[in-house]
């Protein structure tokens, strides 16, 4: 678990200029995500006494305009908990500043959109081999960094809104209700502030991943348009640098990673809200330090607001290990586990016998997904979450014995119900698990469908109400010991 909740710290490092000074992702100053304490990241130098002084000194003259246009906007922001505009904004502006390496964003070449649908035909192509869910691409895209900031922005919303939200109904749950209504426009304003400074900090965190990422499933959890397989061929280049293996082997490969996440989140349906529900779970059990909130709403002055940065980074908001947080963030987890340790063991299964570099790419991919990088330390500033899958290789171990001992078919019908899913537990004792019965969910809904048509019709209008229900012809209500698949 983070240690900033919601991105109240420091982002993760940003590039260098030349002298080993940070560079201002949104233009001015120490940055836009609240580096050298200024919440509204409009940098400055100026005279401690003159806060706009500071916030305005060091600013040429054409960027005033746009300056007090963005204190405007945090001002008059009247949304929900985070100001989405203004993280589109950033994210935009994060990107277009380039990344650690110099590389800046650019548009997709036909060249490169052409590539990147062969590569996805193809992935799912050899998929149809490795498991027995059908293909879920209905299109292959290659997007700019710039393009799967737009795209991933709904999912994002969905991801950090109700963290958000829980963060603002603790502040407003603070000062008494006669208070309330008394600091009715200071609290409009601090909310209007919080806001655009959640939104700022989540614009800078998503613009530094979209330098990053390599297709729209890297973290585990689907950000783009369902049934959209995406690859970033700027990311996949910068990517491939370095690694030995021809790039068109890389794409093919990170395709068919692409390829295999989307076929499962589009034929499991459960998966997608049992994922987003534990961080929505997570977000529930988010508390606040009253008194650290009383004491720095006391003393703030709104005549200097980096004060209100740096009590935010001094842990205002300080999550509690409840019990509730602590089952969210191992269902969590033991999700996201599973769902990298299925497409990694898929993709290996597809990958091995074409690829002479499957094996490289394989250890490539499980160390950056398994170590983090500062897209994984931006995520975790995002919801306060580190979303890094600890056991993708007993995972990964788990269901490649499930396909020694089951099949691919016996494998892939454990995704029917999250029920038949394997436990934390189970991945102690990978063996036991699958050399254990279990039950067929899809079999016993399909009985309990069929029960209810019985039963259905046998209840006319002109019945009474308290007469039993008929029997199902085979006198068998309940069929909850029907043998699923065999340990075998």
């Amino acid at each position: 678990m983070s240690d900033t909740p919601f991105g109240f710290g420091l982002p993760p490092e940003e590039p260098e200029d030349g002298d080993g000074k940070k560079k201002d992702p949104a233009g001015g100053g120490q940055g836009a995500g609240g580096q050298g304490g200024n919440p509204l990241g409009f940098g400055g130098q100026g005279g401690a006494d003159n806060p706009f002084a500071a916030m305005f000194g060091s600013m040429n003259p054409n960027d005033l305009g746009a300056a007090f246009q963005q204190l405007g906007q945090m001002l008059s922001y009247e949304g929900g908990p985070v100001n989405w505009d203004m993280a589109k904004q950033i994210a935009r502006q994060t990107v277009a500043q380039g990344t650690a390496d110099g590389t800046k964003d650019e548009s997709i070449g036909p060249a490169e959109r052409a590539a990147v649908q062969e590569a996805v035909r193809l992935a799912d192509l050899w998929l149809d081999d490795a498991t027995s869910l059908p293909s879920g691409s209905t299109t292959a895209v290659a997007w700019s960094r710039a393009e799967w900031v737009e795209a991933t922005q709904p999912a994002w919303k969905e991801l950090v809104d109700p963290v958000a939200e829980r963060v603002g109904a603790a502040m407003g749950g603070v000062l008494p209700e006669e208070m309330q209504a008394m600091a009715g426009p200071l609290l409009g304003m601090m909310r209007s502030m919080g806001g655009a400074m959640f939104g700022q900090q989540i614009g800078q965190a998503i613009g530094v991943l979209a330098g990053e990422v390599v297709g729209s499933t890297d973290i585990g959890l689907p950000l783009g348009p369902a049934g959209k397989a995406a690859l970033l061929p700027l990311n996949i280049a910068a990517f491939s640098k370095d690694l030995g293996v021809p790039q068109d082997e890389i794409r093919l490969y990170l395709a068919l990673r692409e390829a295999a996440h989307q076929r499962l989140f589009a034929h499991v349906p459960w998966l997608r809200s049992h994922l987003f529900g534990a961080v929505e779970g997570y977000a529930r059990g988010i508390t606040v330090d009253t008194a650290k909130l009383e004491d720095a709403v006391g003393q703030l002055d709104m005549s200097n607001p980096e004060q209100l940065q740096e009590a935010l980074q001094q842990g205002m908001f300080q999550p509690e290990d409840t019990p509730q947080q602590k089952v969210a963030l191992a269902r969590l987890e033991t999700a996201l586990a599973l769902v990298e340790g299925w497409v990694d063991a898929v993709v290996h299964a597809a990958a091995k016998p074409r690829l002479t570099s499957a094996d490289a790419l394989r250890e490539t991919l499980r160390r950056r997904r398994a170590t983090g990088g500062p897209a994984e330390q931006t995520f975790a500033t995002l919801i306060g979450l580190e979303l890094r899958p600890r056991r993708l290789r007993d995972a990964s171990r788990l269901w490649a014995s499930l396909t020694d001992a089951r099949g691919v078919d016996g494998r892939d019908d454990l995704w029917e119900h999250p029920d038949m899913l394997p436990t934390a537990s189970d991945l102690d004792d990978p063996d036991g698990f699958v050399h254990r019965e279990h039950l067929d969910f899809s079999e016993l809904d399909k009985m309990l469908g069929e029960a209810a048509e019985q039963n259905g019709p046998s209840l006319k209008k002109d019945e009474p109400k308290d007469e039993p229900k008929a029997e199902p012809k085979d006198g068998k209500g309940d069929d909850s010991d029907t043998e699923g698949e065999s340990g075998k």
